[in-house]
């Protein structure tokens, strides 16, 4: 099982909703793939995260830095190849991050 797998198995059995995944390949050094998901409140985003991480540790030996579970609105998990937003959904509309990065997927007009 890949780490890219093992992340979306993992948002899907805790009832994350509509998980995005975007190629960064390309794009950006600094992951190869982003995972952006939502939770429906500040507990299950913030349990969605733990458990990921926990996840993460035992069944691929990473050690994945967390930002953000405190306040449980916006939590980022960097896991060195992937990078993962869970985010409440009024965050998750008011940040469009995922929109961002799909916009700058696109190829510019020269």
């Amino acid at each position: 099982m890949s780490m890219l797998d093992l992340v979306l198995n993992s948002l899907q059995d805790d009832k994350a909703e509509d998980i995005v995944t975007i190629e960064l390949q390309g794009k950006s050094q600094m992951a190869d793939h982003m995972v952006v998901a939502t939770g429906r409140s500040t507990r299950q985003v913030s349990a969605i995260s733990e458990k990921l991480v926990d996840n993460l540790k035992q069944n691929m030996g990473v050690i994945a830095r967390m930002e953000g579970k405190g306040a449980g609105d916006w939590v980022l998990i960097d896991a060195g190849d992937i990078i993962i937003h869970i985010f409440r959904p009024e965050v998750r509309e008011f940040y469009q991050l995922e929109k961002l990065w799909l916009q700058s997927a696109e190829p510019e007009n020269v």
